[in-house]
């Protein structure tokens, strides 16, 4: 585990943050901070509230209650351009890439330099394809994302994610779609950038080895609510059920509310 000042702010320190999808809660009273240069993982079955969890964190929804500070500021009292602007200390690289596939790659990974600051364009070109080398990309910049392998896809996201030397970066499922020896290649990208780039990461992911692997800190979401945040002995050591329901790969034995089930079916 990496070793953390302990003087040093929390990047990110959430409390109290609740959310309903119509009658349906899906975050339930969550709490938890993570600190600079800490690698945070983000991790449960699904319907745990761990994606909710992240759009939170992206300003992307607004919680019926809780509070969300990230590098010192209150997220959900800003708006407009103070919101934009504020972004451009995150970066985020999505589940699927969400590559534009009419742009090229380089085209892709320079569009937030374009989106947000007026550069010429040498410098723009430069920056991207800086970048491209980090995620071991150089050379790329001209191929369409049709023309990728999911792999490639994966670094491309991230390159652009990372073009603006975020404090922060979020990384949903990186190891989604991928095989076993190109996920444990991103693993190890994720825990270079870290380093090489002193930022804090927060990752979402239900891949347990590449979530092992990287983890200093392990957050366990289970229907909307934090079961344990540790380390990853703490997560093996827990004798929480469900945990190890999700360490072991164990189904969940579902009982049923005869009368919710009639009122769903019938809509009395």
């Amino acid at each position: 585990m990496r070793d953390t000042p302990t003087n040093a702010d929390p990047v990110i320190e959430v409390r109290g943050l609740t959310t309903y999808f119509g009658k349906r809660k899906i975050l339930d009273n969550v709490d938890f901070v993570v600190e600079p240069g800490e690698i945070r993982v983000i991790m449960g079955g699904s319907g745990s509230g761990k994606s909710t969890l992240l759009r939170h964190l992206l300003g992307l929804h607004t919680p019926v209650a809780g509070t969300i500070r990230l590098l010192g500021r209150d997220l959900l009292s800003l708006s407009g351009k103070a919101l934009k602007d504020f972004k451009r200390e995150m970066g985020v690289s999505f589940q699927g890439g969400a590559l534009f596939t009419s742009m090229t790659v380089g085209e892709n990974v320079a569009l937030p330099l374009r989106e947000h600051f007026e550069l010429d364009e040498n410098t723009i070109r430069i920056m991207s394809r800086l970048k491209l080398e980090v995620v071991s990309l150089g050379g790329f910049q001209d191929l369409m994302p049709s023309q990728l392998s999911g792999g490639m896809i994966k670094r491309a996201a991230l390159a652009r994610a990372i073009v603006m030397d975020p404090k922060l970066l979020f990384f949903d499922e990186p190891s989604a779609g991928l095989d076993p020896v190109v996920s444990a290649e991103l693993d190890e990208l994720i825990l270079k950038l870290r380093d090489a780039m002193r930022m804090t990461i927060v990752v979402v992911t239900h891949e347990l080895d590449s979530a092992f692997k990287i983890a200093d800190q392990i957050t366990v979401l289970d229907q909307g609510r934090i079961l344990l945040t540790g380390t990853v002995q703490d997560l093996r050591n827990t004798d929480n059920e469900r945990i190890q329901d999700l360490l072991k790969r164990r189904p969940r034995d579902v009982q049923v509310n005869v009368d919710e089930y009639l009122t769903r079916l019938t809509g009395h």
